[in-house]
């Protein structure tokens, strides 16, 4: 299962399935963040947290731990 967290600088991959439940999912779903959208990986923080993402065709920033959360496929 590869994760958003493990999608490079630069790449693209396209959502697959969310896990998490409840208020998690939903907050990454009210982001834009639904299956079948693609998501560019813009940048990730010097420290690695957080990932900075072009999704729709606006910028998001996400905590890893909610990048963990969404399966992807490159």
């Amino acid at each position: 299962m590869k994760t958003l967290k493990d999608v490079p600088v630069g790449g693209t991959a396209a959502v697959v399935k969310l896990h998490g439940e409840g208020a998690v999912r939903r907050r990454i779903m009210d982001m834009g963040i639904t299956k079948g959208v693609e998501i560019y990986v813009r940048k990730v923080a010097p420290l690695g947290d957080p990932m900075e993402l072009n999704v729709r065709g606006y910028e998001l920033s996400v905590r890893k731990a909610d990048a963990e959360m969404i399966e992807v496929e490159a």
